[in-house]
């Protein structure tokens, strides 16, 4: 399995048997085979043909397309499950606020200890940075000693908001100062730093609505997050604990160089990766994301589990390879 990432103005995409064909001023310029395709991303003035939609989704072969210059993204989902039942589970379970509750304790516990881990790694290879991590895994420890006693999925946002808090401050002091970043922002991110972790967490936000609609469940209902609109509130859900493997992904980008503060510019406030260093960040990204794929689809699994109406409710885990991603 492997993704497809085309970030090619004028280039168009037609199906030709079983395979896929770019064209550049009507002249056949590449093709690539769909048999291994899982997933196929599009940047920038790119044409698709019906018939090559029709085969992306009835191979189950999702597409996502980022917009602009922030990257927006929109799915263009497969053939969905055909199991019904799934979601009407779905839906009971959001007004069961036990149910909830028990959910989303498993969310923070899981992004907590994550993030703690990531610090704790960090802490034993970086000794000019070991007091500051030191400081923000206390803190990051006292949350997740803490999430049990929450009473409320509100409590348990706060707890997850400290405890992002404390890991960020851990984290800026493992980055080079030229890249100016010291906390989390976004919308829009304005250094490079999170310029890429925001990018990594689209991109890993998209994944998991792709595997959740093919699994039968609405992505747009969540039990941690809630209902919002336009967000894919269960996705968000499921992605919270996976989001350390993003900064880790996005740390070791910028310690080798991979990404230097010139592949980034600023326009009106934002802080946006080049073309350039887009080619770079895909080119690292896919074996990263086989990984998160196969993680997400084992958390997909046991949610499945949960919400089957035949099953029961026991402790629920959302926490659960590497092939190279083509590029054009």
């Amino acid at each position: 399995m492997s993704s497809l990432y085309v970030d090619r103005r004028g280039v168009a995409l037609k199906a030709d048997g079983e395979a896929l064909v770019f064209q550049e001023n009507g002249q056949r310029i590449g093709t690539v085979p769909l048999a291994p395709l899982e997933r196929v991303f599009l940047r920038g003035d790119v044409t698709l043909s019906s018939s090559l939609l029709g085969k992306l989704g009835a191979r189950g072969i999702g597409v996502v397309v980022l917009s602009g210059r922030k990257a927006e993204p929109t799915l263009l989902l497969g053939r969905p499950h055909n199991d019904a039942a799934r979601r009407l589970a779905q839906y009971r379970l959001s007004g069961d606020a036990d149910f909830r509750l028990a959910f989303s304790r498993e969310v923070v516990r899981g992004k907590l200890r994550a993030q703690a881990d990531h610090l704790d790694e960090r802490r034993e290879s970086e000794p000019q940075s070991r007091y500051l991590l030191t400081l923000a895994l206390r803190r990051i420890e006292a949350a997740l000693s803490a999430v049990d006693q929450q009473a409320s999925v509100g409590s348990l946002r706060g707890l997850e908001g400290a405890g992002a808090a404390a890991y960020f401050d851990g984290y800026a002091d493992l980055l080079p100062e030229r890249l100016h970043f010291q906390r989390r922002n976004r919308r829009p991110p304005k250094d490079p730093v999170n310029a890429a972790l925001s990018l990594g967490y689209t991109l890993l936000h998209a994944e998991a609505v792709l595997a959740l609609y093919g699994a039968g469940f609405d992505p747009f209902i969540g039990f941690y997050h809630t209902l919002d609109f336009g967000r894919e509130s269960l996705a968000c859900d499921l992605v919270e604990p996976l989001r350390v493997e993003v900064d880790r992904h996005a740390l070791r980008l910028f310690r080798t160089e991979t990404l230097r503060p010139e592949d980034f510019s600023l326009a009106e406030g934002a802080c946006l990766l080049g073309k350039a260093g887009r080619s770079r960040f895909y080119a690292e990204w896919e074996a990263l994301a086989e990984r998160l794929r196969r993680r997400l689809g084992e958390a997909v699994s046991d949610l499945a589990a949960k919400v089957s109406p035949a099953g029961t409710a026991p402790a629920l885990s959302l926490n659960g390879g590497e092939e190279e991603g083509d590029a054009f």
